[in-house]
């Protein structure tokens, strides 16, 4: 006899970053990890979907039709999700959520999944392997501060800091666009050890100093966080704790003839400063190759404000908007890309062009309003030419 076919909420171990978001949202615990994955129990998860729109890479939007549930401890020891297994179902069954698997499980898994995060992505077609999960929480390297630096005058409402770690000759090879995890010493309100803070990095696969084994951070402190407040306190020679690297598809494209689309808000800008840094280095000035959309508070309050202005515009195009400025208008990323809405058009009909977007979750509703009306100028439907970008791997969204 044939089993009854079952949906099973999975999570891509390759494109997590162990932020551990979805297992702090689920309100019925079907989400834990281990030093490794974290995982969901197919006895618990009553697929309520909360954890779907906290994800900021998509990799919680996984589904499997199955005949009997992958166990926890085969999630644990997964590097990558398993295939889609082709199944042999039974006549008037239905899936464990209620839903019919009478004609074909396998599309109707995949006529539901994706509906929170808008499809998985996928990482640029010439984007360089990325290592992932080198170290873990039982394994982790430790790194040495070499700088602190305040990105953020004194009169701004923000204090953001630039931080350079080296890692002491140990191997710790991290890609433009990867995250790593940075443990804050002590225990929680319940005598837990801290989890992992993520971070994208500021700063080239080749080093803060090209050739060097060091990785750059852009950290805001934030009055309760933990691991903020630790990181924008350490001092020249401090040691830190690292987990890492995370991220397999918010990746720079190798290719030299790709154009970057880079639209980001306060700390987003670490891993577009990786990809310009990187580009400089490797490409060279090409303009119109790389635009970038950076928005803030005020001009104080933009991390590398200064260091910007001297960027010159042959190698990046910098579009910077401000909605705090005194007797000025509020203006945000969105509406200068709709003011730029014809070049923009342009840069959507070209095959060549990369899409990121990184920074605050709330600013993803203006920029997919803005997209709307930017795509339809071009004559196309933004929701459909989005997913044809995410496919093509030349959309990539890191919100939090």
């Amino acid at each position: 006899m044939v089993s009854q076919p079952l949906k099973q909420h999975l999570i891509d171990p390759e494109i997590c970053i162990r932020c551990y978001t979805c297992e702090n949202t689920c309100p019925i615990e079907a989400i834990e990890h281990d030093d490794n994955n974290v995982v969901v129990d197919a006895s618990k998860c009553n697929f309520c979907m909360d954890c779907i729109s906290v994800c900021p890479t998509g990799s919680i939007d996984e589904w499997r039709v199955v005949n009997q549930p992958y166990s926890l401890e085969q999630q644990y020891e997964w590097e990558e999700l398993p295939e889609q297994e082709e199944l042999e179902v039974a006549q008037s069954s239905e899936l464990g959520d209620g839903s019919s698997a009478n004609d074909d499980p396998i599309a109707l898994l995949l006529a539901e999944a994706h509906k929170g995060a808008g499809g998985k992505p996928v990482a640029p077609v010439s984007a360089l392997k990325p290592t992932i999960n080198l170290y873990n929480l039982s394994h982790a390297v430790e790194a040495t501060v070499q700088g602190n630096f305040k990105l953020t005058s004194d009169s701004a409402d923000s204090d953001v800091r630039h931080i350079i770690l080296d890692f002491q000759g140990k191997p710790f090879p991290v890609l433009e666009g990867q995250s790593i995890g940075v443990i804050a010493p002590g225990t929680d309100e319940q005598g837990k050890e801290h989890l992992p803070r993520l971070y994208s990095v500021s700063s080239p696969k080749d080093g803060e100093r090209a050739g060097y084994n060091n990785v750059s951070l852009t950290v805001k402190r934030e009055e309760q966080g933990v691991c903020s407040n630790y990181l924008c306190d350490l001092e020249t020679g401090d040691k830190v704790n690292i987990t890492g690297p995370f991220g397999a598809t918010f990746l720079l494209p190798t290719e030299p003839n790709a154009r970057l689309l880079m639209i980001c808000t306060g700390t987003g800008a670490a891993p577009m400063r990786a990809f310009t840094m990187a580009r400089q280095r490797t490409v060279g000035a090409k303009p119109g190759s790389m635009v970038m959309y950076f928005g803030a508070r005020t001009p104080e309050s933009l991390p590398y404000f200064g260091p910007l202005k001297k960027v010159p515009v042959s190698l990046l195009e910098q579009n910077l908007c401000y909605s705090r400025i005194p007797e000025q208008n509020k203006e945000y990323v969105q509406d200068r890309m709709l003011h730029d809405k014809e070049k923009l058009a342009s840069m959507l009909e070209d095959n060549n062009t990369h899409i990121f977007i990184c920074g605050l979750k709330e600013m993803e509703n203006g920029v997919e309003q803005a997209f709307n009306e930017i795509a339809l100028l071009a004559g196309h439907d933004w929701a459909k030419l989005r997913d044809t970008l995410r496919e093509q791997g030349r959309f990539h969204v890191e919100t939090y």
